[in-house]
């Protein structure tokens, strides 16, 4: 378990030790103006989980990983660009699908799909790779945009991140799956996110921002792909997001509005905080939620996810139908 113990507290110590130092630069140079924290979560994210990558002896730097680290440097970079200039949603779509490219090429790539009732789905058709590239992107890009948008709340979008980054660490340690690489990555990604949320969790001093909130969309993402094909694990475990994700942009396409619209509060975290609930109530609610999902994904296999995921759909559909006509019900009043 030491094997798993030092890149977790490596990881969580140069977070820590990074995200105080953004928090306290910015009060000394009076960084922060209106807003109540600063956008740089990214930094120390991203930082402490690279370093640690490399202060780990056990763990080979290999082609496929290069590439995610090289697309991680690119995220830090435009991310905070946005954060200071904002970025149209068009070019970061292109930066998203960039990365995402980027991944394929060195060899992170979803290749199959497993039916639930048994059998694959091959992608990799010899030299014709599309389907394999189209899959990739749309994976990749779902979950970035999944967490970016959940990332509205004090601490939520870490928190979830983090139960999801723990599935696939106790995934990889299951006999069958056997996978040390993937339990050394999925702790540094751990104790990253963990050092994160001691600052982040409500009230914030400290904020993950674009390029924190597309890191673990992003990472999630490619470690999915990367554990061989857990794409299903962490689609269950991230459920709520993406869900959540799908019917924002449901609500977007029937009110005439472009997809990628911001700030208009449609997102479940916001209708909750409509309803009259405190931020860390409702944090502490997708906490419980996700950790119960995380349960189910542990001990089940592949119709039981399938399953499980169309339990959560029907039962967060029905939840968000409800909570519409409520908060309509309070302004007709």
């Amino acid at each position: 378990m030491s094997l798993y113990l030092f890149p977790f507290i490596i990881s969580f110590g140069i977070s820590v030790l990074i995200t105080s130092g953004l928090v306290w630069l910015s009060h000394k140079f009076s960084v922060l103006k209106k807003e109540k924290a600063i956008r740089w979560g990214g930094i120390a994210l991203i930082l402490s989980f690279t370093a640690t990558l490399f202060l780990t002896p056990e763990l080979f730097i290999s082609q496929s990983l290069g590439g995610i680290l090289i697309a991680l440097g690119i995220i830090l970079l435009v991310g905070l660009w946005d954060d200071w200039h904002r970025l149209d949603w068009k070019s970061q779509l292109v930066f998203q699908i960039a990365v995402a490219i980027l991944v394929f090429i060195f060899g992170v790539r979803v290749e199959y799909i497993t039916n639930p009732l048994g059998g694959i789905f091959f992608l990799n058709l010899g030299k014709y790779l599309l389907p394999s590239l189209f899959f990739t992107i749309i994976w990749i890009v779902i979950l970035i945009n999944a967490v970016n948008w959940l990332d509205g709340l004090d601490g939520l979008s870490g928190g979830v991140t983090l139960f999801c980054a723990f599935t696939l660490f106790f995934l990889s340690l299951k006999p069958e799956v056997n996978q040390p690489p993937m339990g050394i990555i999925t702790m540094a990604l751990a104790g990253a996110i963990l050092g994160f949320l001691i600052f982040n969790f409500y009230p914030a001093r400290i904020l993950a921002g674009t390029s924190g909130a597309w890191f673990m969309g992003f990472i999630i993402a490619v470690l999915a792909i990367f554990a061989g094909a857990k794409i299903a694990t962490a689609l269950l475990v991230m459920s709520l997001p993406v869900i959540d994700a799908f019917w924002v942009i449901g609500e977007r396409l029937r009110s005439g509005n472009s997809v990628f619209k911001g700030g208009d509060k449609k997102h479940l975290h916001s209708k909750l905080l409509k309803l009259g609930w405190s931020p860390r109530r409702i944090v502490l609610f997708f906490y419980s939620v996700t950790f119960f999902i995380v349960l189910v994904a542990l001990n089940t296999r592949a119709i039981g996810k399938l399953i499980t995921i169309i339990l959560v759909a029907v039962i967060m559909t029905t939840a968000l139908v409800f909570i519409n006509k409520k908060i309509s019900r309070q302004k007709a009043v």
